[in-house]
């Protein structure tokens, strides 16, 4: 059996538990080292107690993770590392990596961005390897699955933008919508990461729903410029550009995105738009060959995909005003973050893309 040996750069982020919990099941993937400043001497058990059942002993073959593992400040050299660092101090870390030879999935917004003004404008400071961007690969296998392949760094989706990405892809390549399109999306607490703030503050956050970022969310381009590059691609580039208004939301819950994408629909030569079964059967044959993203019939549930990797999609059309409206939901945590950073290297080094990441959500 072959053996990848990883770290993972800040496991004691949400992200980077999230990927220990997926990796302890993975048949190749081995957790050789761990890192966290906050954390380092400890073992991954004293920090993590939900780690004991990986005490038992592990002989030399074994994958997963050893759960008396020492948390270091640097990763050891290995493989493949995933890096869990805030945007900035992860470009740090992954010219490290990659300078020793490491492949790298990062899991911040570092190498999202192909055009280093467009981070700068977003995030407020000069990207510190934008030599890199040109190299880096936008990690959403239902894309790039062959250029994943013969990478060395991949730049794993932001949570809102694999959810709405995915709702819109079809239609946007095949040219069937007019390029104005409104995401007004759900996401529960985790997606702000593991430190405290007011806003995430249980008293605070507790039944209450707010909107945030109306002036513009980080996710934005990173949509934009997918859903721009899908339509090229499909050679229906948009006579004026992509005008995109996203509006998060903040939902009282521990993980789950929702969705919801409207956009008006193209009229035909004869006036007429695409009906719901039109719709339904584009999206089914454009991921009939994708493991993660099911096409269903009714409005999904974030339920349905806590703790698994899995996208659910539904599309319908609104016959009083031909409007598009499509439904996705999905796991801020796994398919948002750290399950579709496992698919990703999966594909990186040629293993099914399936590995360690379980088809069954958790219910209830």
């Amino acid at each position: 059996m072959m053996k990848i040996s990883v770290s993972i750069v800040n496991v004691t982020s949400y992200t980077g538990i999230e990927l220990l919990r997926l990796l302890s099941q993975h048949p190749h993937f081995s957790v050789e080292a761990v890192t966290a400043r906050s954390a380092a001497g400890q073992r991954l058990y004293e920090v993590f107690p939900q780690c004991y059942a990986g005490l038992k002993q592990r002989d030399h073959s074994s994958t997963g993770f050893d759960a008396a593992l020492v948390i270091a400040e640097e990763p050891e050299q290995t493989d493949l590392a995933f890096v869990c660092l805030p945007h900035a101090a992860a470009a740090t870390s992954v010219v490290q990596l990659l300078e020793r030879g490491t492949k790298v999935v990062d899991l911040s917004a570092d190498f999202r961005l192909r055009d280093a003004a467009v981070y700068e404008e977003w995030y407020k400071h000069t990207h510190p390897a934008p030599a890199l961007l040109e190299t880096a690969v936008y990690g959403l296998c239902e894309r790039y699955r062959e250029r994943i392949e013969a990478a060395t760094l991949i730049a794993n989706p932001g949570c809102y933008a694999t959810a709405a990405t995915l709702a819109l892809l079809p239609v946007v390549a095949a040219g069937m919508i007019v390029p104005d399109v409104i995401i007004d999306a759900k996401s529960g607490l985790s997606g702000a990461g593991r430190s405290p703030t007011q806003g995430t503050h249980y008293a605070e956050a507790n039944e209450d729903v707010s909107a945030y970022s109306l002036s513009g969310h980080r996710h934005l381009p990173e949509i934009s410029q997918e859903l721009t590059a899908a339509a090229l691609a499909g050679g229906n580039a948009f006579s004026w550009p992509l005008r995109i208004t996203f509006i998060p939301h903040l939902i009282p819950m521990t993980r789950g995105i929702l969705a919801t994408c409207y956009a008006d629909l193209r009229q035909d030569d004869q006036r007429h738009v695409s009906t719901t079964a039109d719709v339904k059967a584009l999206y089914e044959a454009y991921y009939a060959d994708e493991p993660f993203v099911h096409v269903i019939d009714q409005p999904p549930h974030t339920k349905w995909s806590y703790g698994s990797n899995n996208c659910f999609i539904h599309p319908t059309v609104d016959s009083r005003t031909g409007r598009l409206v499509v439904i996705s939901c999905l796991d801020n945590l796994v398919k948002g973050a750290a399950g579709q950073a496992i698919q990703n290297a999966n594909r990186l080094f040629g293993l099914t893309e399936t590995y360690g990441l379980s088809p069954m959500s958790l219910y209830p």
